[in-house]
């Protein structure tokens, strides 16, 4: 059983192990004891230590091959060396090939345990990196992107073609339609997903501040450039470098940002040497690129080099059938969050949240819903969305949006209702409240 706070000791003098084993005991630990390497490989996949602690002159197998055995098992394993103040060469060594730090003997107590102890808390950061990226997969896998429209459907098959590639990604959506969610969705189904996801907002910085913010700076600079400072090119190395609002960029940014894409390398502000980067580039703009092109407010140049694949977000009122299925989330979310019972939707409220157009898409529609459950009790109705939404004009629309005519309505209501009754038209006129003769007259009009 796994023990964060447990430590394999692996030395094969016995006076020299104990002492060790003594020290490390009376501070707290629990330690698991090996006279050899061959024992300390059995012990490590038995009982899986939070740090192991070895004496690199061991017998058979020596430290620096244990390292390299307990590393085939756990390559995240922490592990410290002991060795002779004459042997720091072959420590080094070892720290080359993943160990964590090395000991000298003759040893100070005290060193040891805060070594050890700094040790254990890299292991828990160990640990908690790895149950973020779980959890960041989960969140931004396809599962978590409500909507079952053949339109999202359609970008979910795209998006798992295009996840696998290196290739820049360019989104085209409102706002509020979840642009940077679906950038999220692209980074965590490729092969960069354990690498960083680092986003930027073009439109929220000044041109001066964008650029050192894209493509650091070296010390001195500028006035006030004290220290080196990493661009998020950089920063993203590996990974997937999110340029939301990109059509914000002012137009000498947009040059260098060019250059950037096609050289893979850039010039931090001050540098003489460019600096080279691997990171995948997804932008996004809520603006007609056309249009900007055509005004010369985008270069077209850099539009062709960042749409490699190019991905139109529907806004939610073209995908209507998604809208209670987005309501039903975003109620038990906020239900959850606010620790309320969960509730209702009235079919007069939801009726009306169809009907509304959403100019602010997914984004508007979470926190009419956020308000909602918190002015509710056990149902939502009408008068707990916002007036705007309560004010739309009342028209009947079917999921995917289209405005049904009364015609419409009956026609498929008398349909709806003969299917139930698997076509027994006595029984279908008594359900519906007519006489049998004026079931048949309509069932002509409608060509049945």
């Amino acid at each position: 059983m796994q023990s964060q706070s447990s430590i394999l000791l692996v030395e094969d003098e016995d006076l020299m192990r104990g002492i060790l084993a003594g020290m490390l005991t009376d501070a707290g630990f629990r330690v698991i004891e090996a006279a050899s390497g061959e024992q300390a490989i059995e012990l490590f996949a038995a009982e899986s230590p939070g740090v192991t602690v070895t004496d690199i002159a061991l017998g058979k197998m020596d430290g620096i091959e244990l390292l390299d055995r307990i590393k085939q098992l756990d390559s995240e394993a922490i592990v410290i060396m002991i060795t002779a103040f004459s042997s720091v060469e072959t420590a080094i060594a070892a720290l080359r090939k993943g160990a964590y730090d090395y000991i000298t003997k003759p040893f100070i107590n005290e060193d040891i345990l805060q070594t050890v102890r700094n040790a254990l808390r890299q292991r828990e950061l160990f640990r908690e990196n790895r149950y973020l990226r779980r959890e960041l997969k989960q969140r931004y896998n396809f599962e978590s992107i409500i909507g079952r429209s053949d339109a999202l459907t359609a970008i979910f098959r795209l998006i798992e073609k295009i996840a696998a590639t290196p290739s820049s990604v360019l989104i085209l959506g409102e706002s509020g339609t979840g642009k940077e969610l679906i950038a999220k969705a692209i980074h965590y189904n490729s092969p960069r997903a354990d690498e960083p996801f680092i986003a930027i907002n073009c439109a929220a910085l000044p041109e001066n501040l964008l650029e050192s913010e894209l493509f650091g700076y070296v010390k001195g600079a500028f006035t006030g450039a004290h220290t080196n400072k990493l661009g998020l090119f950089k920063a993203a190395d590996g990974g997937t470098l999110f340029l939301d609002e990109v059509s914000e960029m002012p137009p000498t940014l947009q040059v260098k940002l060019l250059r950037a894409l096609q050289e893979r390398e850039f010039m931090p502000l001050g540098a003489t040497k460019p600096v080279t980067f691997d990171a995948r580039i997804i932008a996004a703009t809520n603006r007609n690129l056309d249009d900007e092109i055509a005004a010369g407010r985008f270069r077209e140049d850099l539009f062709y080099r960042l749409s490699v694949f190019s991905l139109p977000l529907p806004p939610l009122r073209e995908r209507r059938e998604d809208i209670p299925l987005l309501v039903r989330f975003f109620v038990e979310k906020f239900s959850r969050s606010l620790k309320l019972p969960a509730k209702f939707v009235s079919d007069e409220a939801m009726q009306a949240m169809i009907n509304y157009d959403w100019r602010g898409n997914v984004r508007e529609l979470q926190n009419a819903i956020e308000r909602a459950v918190t002015l509710s009790d056990e149902q939502i109705e009408l008068s707990h969305l916002p007036q705007k939404i309560r004010e739309t004009p009342t028209v009947i629309r079917d999921l995917t949006g289209q405005t049904l005519t009364l015609d419409e309505l009956e026609r498929r209501y008398i349909v709806e209702t003969l299917d139930r009754t698997c076509d027994d038209k006595v029984r279908t006129a008594e359900l519906l409240g007519i006489d049998l003769s004026t079931l048949y007259r309509k069932l002509k009009r409608y060509g049945r």
